[in-house]
């Protein structure tokens, strides 16, 4: 018997055991939308009807799930081929998965990234490694560079740097830190703006290889003409990376980095400057 449309939503249709579990803070409709991709990932391109005979539920539920994946660019539609002598009406909507509905279920592309970066250090050395990173941030945020160094100050720089870093997947912002005013601070007080990338889809390569984060803090401080301080990284297991920027006057644009070991005992070449703030 198949279950209802409000069953659906209820969560009546739970994952088959079969097919691995979604997490268990997705809700309900969202776990039975998942189900529905991972039905065009294994079988599709499938038809609504089909759909719904598979999972047990109702067409009227599958063709509200496939409309959202639809509207989010997850999943596209095509005809079906007519067998037999040609009837009337509209043939038949198959429906699969685009690339970014493929996606949801993830890739290999982050072990497949570390296996090339280990390879590049065990035949090329870490010298390799190293201008490996620094060229992969210079193609990153060099087509920004005018609009990040344009402003004068390194506040403004710094959420013109945000902007950029957002624009190729970091989802990133700023915020003051320290003095409510500038123009109220001590002497010598640690005053300044905070970068925050909120997402780092290179993590999982990171988390094994900080030179990517090494160069990619030396960068900020180069387009910001400050010196600047890594509080946290996202590949150290933070739920951010996190840029101090100081903004405080009379300190130098690019002072010589020195080395500094996390807790997890990674060792990280950072700019020296900002105490955290």
């Amino acid at each position: 018997m198949k279950k209802t449309e409000a069953g659906d939503q209820a969560g009546g249709d739970m994952p088959r055991a079969a097919h691995p579990p979604v997490p268990s803070q997705v809700s309900a409709e969202g776990k039975t939308r998942h189900e529905v991709a991972r039905l065009l990932l294994e079988q599709g391109p499938m038809t609504a009807v089909v759909v719904a005979e598979q999972l047990g539920i109702s067409p009227t539920a599958v063709r509200r799930h496939l409309d959202a994946l639809l509207a989010d660019g997850e999943a596209e539609t095509r005809d079906a081929s007519r067998r037999g002598p040609r009837g009337r009406g509209r043939p038949a909507k198959l429906f699969l998965l685009t690339e970014a509905g493929r996606a949801r279920f993830g890739h290999a592309y982050d072990d497949l990234a570390v296996s090339a970066i280990r390879f590049l250090a065990e035949h090329a050395g870490e010298d390799a490694v190293r201008a490996f990173a620094e060229h992969r941030i210079e193609k990153l945020v060099g087509p920004h560079r005018s609009a990040i160094t344009g402003p004068g100050d390194p506040a403004a720089r710094a959420e013109a740097l945000a902007a950029a870093l957002t624009r190729e997947g970091y989802a990133a912002s700023t915020r003051q830190v320290g003095a409510g005013a500038l123009e109220k601070q001590a002497p010598g007080q640690n005053v300044g703006a905070q970068l925050c990338q909120h997402h780092c889809p290179v993590a999982h390569v990171a988390a094994e290889f900080p030179q990517l984060c090494e160069a990619e803090t030396e960068a900020f401080a180069r387009l910001l003409g400050t010196h600047v301080q890594r509080l946290a990284t996202i590949a150290r297991g933070d739920s951010a990376c996190t840029t101090h920027v100081p903004v405080t006057a009379g300190q130098p644009a690019h002072p010589e980095p020195v080395r500094t070991v996390s807790p997890e005992g990674h060792t990280a070449r950072i700019p020296n400057g900002g105490k955290p703030a």
